[in-house]
């Protein structure tokens, strides 16, 4: 009888959920919705694309292809050097004598606080200093800088959980600390790893800010500068801006959904400590 009134209860906190995920997936329904009808119907609002078309994913994929296989690219790399910098980072904070440590980790917290606009402005300088703008290694490196300091902190909680016996008996039998590394704490902390290199690739991918002000002219431009060709002072191509935010939507997406046990074990990293 109490499990049948809770129930009864409990309806319209469903009713509420499904309310609010619907108005927050009406954006992208309506996304979907325009890249699917014609040009001449557009104006019309229709809530399903009464004028169906693909034309506009035919030009897109035609005209936007190679802005996305410099994203991918962009975000594949951009994850590689996440990876290869936050992991070590996050080994020796949490498990070896760092001078220093606590002043480190109040620095990744700060490092995290600065607006984007204002690293891009520096990087805008040094870069042209260096020779570095409208190029794709420039892309990259600014990326990484504003994955690395929540990559360093997620592989810092995470690897604190692991157990110090393990360590020490790797030691024992004759392990180095980057073997130890290598061999056990790495594998260990798959879910960390997964968890930054899915965050450094959305973070990567859908960069506006440091595309639009280091590689605003270059020959190879990642997506988000793609969708610039569709943006006149007059006129909007709304139907092929929209296709080519549902295809720039795409891989990010299933990212999400393959890695998603992994993202939820990664986010609680830290909870359980040794």
């Amino acid at each position: 009888m109490s499990t049948r009134t809770h129930d009864h209860r409990a309806w319209w906190k469903t009713v509420i959920g499904v309310t609010l995920t619907a108005v927050m997936l009406f954006p992208l329904y309506w996304m979907v919705n325009v890249s699917l009808t014609d040009r001449s119907a557009i104006r019309d609002g229709d809530l399903y694309p009464r004028a169906f078309t693909f034309d506009h994913y035919t030009t897109v994929i035609h005209d936007q292809l190679p802005y996305l296989g410099t994203s991918l690219v962009i975000g594949l790399a951009t994850v590689a050097l996440t990876l290869v910098i936050a992991a070590p980072a996050g080994y020796a904070l949490s498990k070896l004598f760092v001078p220093g440590k606590r002043l480190l980790n109040f620095l990744l917290i700060v490092a995290q606080m600065i607006p984007a606009v204002v690293m891009a402005l520096g990087f805008y300088s040094v870069y042209n200093d260096l020779g570095m703008l409208d190029t794709v290694w420039g892309l990259i490196l600014a990326d990484s800088t504003i994955a690395v300091p929540f990559a360093v902190m997620l592989f810092t909680a995470f690897m604190s959980g692991i157990q110090r016996e393990l360590l020490e008996a790797a030691h024992v039998d004759g392990a180095s600390y980057w073997r130890t590394f290598l061999r056990i704490v790495l594998p260990l902390s798959r879910n960390a790893a997964v968890t930054v290199g899915l965050f450094a690739f959305i973070w990567a991918w859908s960069d506006f800010l440091f595309a639009s002000t280091l590689n605003r002219s270059g020959d190879r431009r990642p997506i988000t500068m793609g969708l610039y060709d569709y943006i006149g002072s007059q006129n909007l191509q709304w139907g092929e801006l929209m296709a080519t935010a549902v295809l720039a939507s795409i891989p990010t997406g299933l990212l999400l959904v393959i890695a998603q046990r992994y993202v939820a074990a990664g986010l609680t990293a830290g909870a359980v400590k040794d």
